[in-house]
């Protein structure tokens, strides 16, 4: 389990953390902002010039993802995580990569009256260089509107809100462990896949605009866009799967059954068991066939239709290599037999 403490900057989070640590059994902290000072150092210059702050850089992104579940997989039990997240879109990935690794998140916001942050800001001295210390708490208050946008919108609707106006750094943790313990910061709900337990068969559709661009989904659960589809159910045809899952995913019924491009067979690895993979072509999408589109919030936040070059900014390695055949095929008429991303065979 994982308990993620939000709030503005500024709001105590990590101090609350450090005494959590004391009042949950089995408790580890681990707090991103090392991970994003890894990221300064290993990053170019130029490319963290593009951002004004670490997390919208994606890498950093992915790394909180994977060290939170390599460090719960070495020493289990709970991680105390204090970090602002603020960008729903970013809280989706973040979470959703770690529910994708089968571990809960209890997502717990610190909340405070205006004028009680903005002089616990302003006390902040924590660097020991007035510069510093100014240009920290001047970065502080200017994030202090999208913080109370983000509680008025999703935030607040989405973490267990602490109220610590009135209250103590050790009373803020002691309130955090109760409603932890107690069941009242519940599990967030993520959708995920079902874990697997022998390889599976999934079936993607690639559908195409009429500027021959194609369809990709950015799903809630895992990192990274994909194409429309899903696992297909036991008797189920993958075609019709495939089918099925445009409809689910995106409201589109389709007219006639998608054509086989690739079937590709995905490496076993733990914890994934691997399968068959086949995309189709779901063919040319019209204009007012692409103004149907639906999205189900809980599975998936956004769809655009790409070109080839941009969906390597967009796609895993993995899909991207998947994509790049499965176009090839089409553009050739024939169906292709992958092999972990290679062609075998003739084809």
């Amino acid at each position: 389990m994982i308990v993620w403490i939000n709030g503005a900057f500024g709001a105590g989070k990590s101090s609350t953390a450090r005494e959590l640590v004391g009042l949950i059994p089995h408790s580890t902290l681990y707090d991103p902002e090392a991970t994003g000072g890894e990221v300064r150092r290993l990053l170019p210059a130029e490319r963290l010039a593009e951002v004004d702050d670490y997390q919208d850089l994606p890498i950093w992104r992915r790394l909180v993802v994977d060290t939170a579940a390599a460090l719960h997989a070495e020493v289990g039990g709970v991680l105390v995580v204090p970090m602002t997240l603020l960008r729903q879109e970013y809280r989706d990935e973040i979470f959703g990569g770690l529910a994708a690794r089968r571990i809960d998140v209890r997502h717990v916001l610190l909340d405070a009256e205006e004028t009680i942050l903005r002089a616990r800001i302003e006390g902040r001295t924590e660097y020991g260089d007035p510069a510093v210390d100014a240009d920290v708490r001047r970065w502080c208050h200017a994030h202090l509107p999208p913080y109370r946008e983000a509680v008025a919108g999703w935030l607040g609707a989405d973490a267990h809100t602490v109220d610590t106006s009135a209250l103590t750094v050790a009373e803020t943790a002691r309130a955090v462990a109760d409603a932890v313990l107690g069941g009242l910061a519940a599990p967030c709900g993520i959708v995920q896949t079902p874990e697997p337990t022998r390889e599976t068969l999934a079936a993607g559709v690639l559908l195409f605009d009429e500027q021959d661009r194609f369809l990709l989904v950015d799903p809630t659960y895992k990192p990274g866009w994909e194409f429309p589809g899903g696992v297909v159910e036991p008797g189920e045809p993958p075609a019709r799967a495939g089918m099925r899952e445009v409809a689910e995913e995106i409201g589109l019924e389709l007219g006639t059954v998608p054509r086989l491009l690739l079937v590709d067979w995905e490496r076993p690895k733990p914890p994934g068991f691997g399968g068959l993979r086949l995309l189709f072509d779901g063919g040319r999408l019209a204009a007012r066939d692409t103004a149907r589109l639906r999205l189900p919030g809980a599975e998936l936040r956004a769809w655009r239709f790409v070109t080839e070059e941009e969906a390597a900014d967009l796609l895993p390695p993995v899909r991207y290599d998947r994509l790049r055949w499965a176009l090839r095929a089409r553009e050739r008429g024939t169906v292709l037999n992958l092999e972990a991303g290679v062609p075998v065979g003739r084809g």
